[in-house]
């Protein structure tokens, strides 16, 4: 029997502010353990937390990005609940008014250019957490309040996604977005970005299924792995006759496999009530209006602009405007000579992109320059090097 497979993302993303969200902590990764933290981020009593505004405009501008209704007044929220690594036994997020909500993202899913509209359910900002850390020599878990307060936003999708591929191009796609306004530096390694996943299957013809969600995922091809193994457990359960119920799993990409953390909270369960220390988040049309403006050219329009502007195939151009610093390189290599932008294309996209995955450099770790590209180009154009020799 076959089954359709719903999934739903949930992003959360880092934001590259100078400090945290209520506090002047510096938000830097890497710093010595338990060194980037205050009274307030680790919730002594008696402190109150003051908003970045930073984080406010950062959540607004990814709002436009994603087609969001910007809501002009917003309020935070407590969600309560109980880990280790939450000093307060609650997060400061928003619940029922976010900043944007009821926004779209087309996504690319064939390399033909074909698209489909991934609902984006809304945006809201909230604070992370801290980090536990498991040594095997110690008898216990430590806690590093490093994280505590780096500023969040969480980018929620309608479950509009059908398989693995859509949701790897949806993870792609908000990962790009966020590098081409410079709200987040995406380095997945130091979990900078990481998403829930919420998976159901039933029938073909059948109302969706129950979900199940996997928690802080943070590679893309973990994404596809965890999707496909949850749709694929859920499938023999449903087959051997058995019942899917509402859970937590945590996915382990080493061992492939997911285990069970706790049946589903549902949002009651959290017990959320408005933050009482921090007021009412009220932004005016003017500067809704500004943060929109103040947008760069975005991963789709410049795509679009490389196809008629510099006559390039779709796939070329997908692939030059996936990341900013790539694209920006490539247009740097166009105004330096006068090389055929194929040309150039070819070489980004084949030997110069090969080396850099085989060494895992981006193109800022080298001593690569458009002008030493271009040159390379412009002598085989004209013959007075072979392609071998480039």
């Amino acid at each position: 029997m076959n089954y359709e497979m719903t999934i739903g993302l949930e992003v959360h993303a880092e934001l590259n502010t100078a400090t945290k969200i209520y506090c002047g902590c510096k938000n830097a990764f890497g710093a010595e353990v338990n060194s980037n933290c205050c009274p307030i981020c680790t919730g002594m009593p008696g402190t109150l937390p003051t908003l970045n505004e930073k984080v406010v405009e950062y959540a607004v501008k990814m709002g436009h990005a994603l087609n969001c209704k910007i809501n002009p007044v917003s309020k935070q929220d407590r969600k309560n609940y109980f880990y280790p690594d939450l000093p307060k036994a609650y997060q400061i997020s928003q619940f029922d008014i976010p900043l944007c909500e009821n926004g779209y993202l087309d996504v690319m899913v064939d390399e033909k250019g074909n698209t489909k509209r991934i609902g984006v359910t809304r945006i809201h900002i909230e604070e992370d957490a801290g980090k536990l850390l498991h040594d095997e020599s110690f008898a216990g878990s430590l806690v590093d309040f490093n994280r505590c307060g780096v500023p969040l936003i969480e980018i929620v999708s309608e479950p509009d996604m059908h398989s693995s591929a859509e949701a790897k191009a949806y993870l792609e796609t908000i990962k790009s977005i966020l590098q081409y306004i410079d709200i987040s530096d995406c380095k997945m390694q130091e979990g900078s970005i990481r998403c829930d996943i919420n998976v159901s299957v039933c029938r073909p013809g059948e109302p969706m299924g129950t979900r199940c969600e996997m928690k802080n995922v943070n590679t893309f091809s973990g994404a596809v792995r965890a999707i496909e193994y949850e749709a694929k457990r859920q499938i023999e359960v449903l087959e051997a006759g058995g019942v899917i119920h509402q859970e937590t799993r945590r996915w382990d990409d080493a061992k492939g496999q997911n285990f069970l953390l706790r049946s589903k909270e549902d949002s009651h369960d959290y017990r959320y009530f408005p933050e009482p220390d921090l007021l009412t988040i009220v932004i005016d049309e003017e500067k809704i209006r500004r943060l929109k403006d103040e947008l760069p050219e975005l991963p789709n329009q410049k795509l679009k602009r490389y196809m008629e502007s510099y006559g390039l195939p779709h796939f070329d151009a997908n692939l030059l405007t996936e990341n900013p610093d790539k694209a920006a390189f490539f247009e740097s290599c166009v105004d330096k000579n006068n090389c055929k932008t194929k040309n150039i294309s070819n070489w980004l996209l084949g030997d110069v992109s090969r080396i850099l995955n085989e060494k895992n450099l981006s193109l800022a770790d080298t001593a690569l320059t458009p002008e030493k590209l271009t040159d390379m180009i412009a002598l085989i154009e004209k013959g007075t090097i072979s392609v071998t020799a480039g």
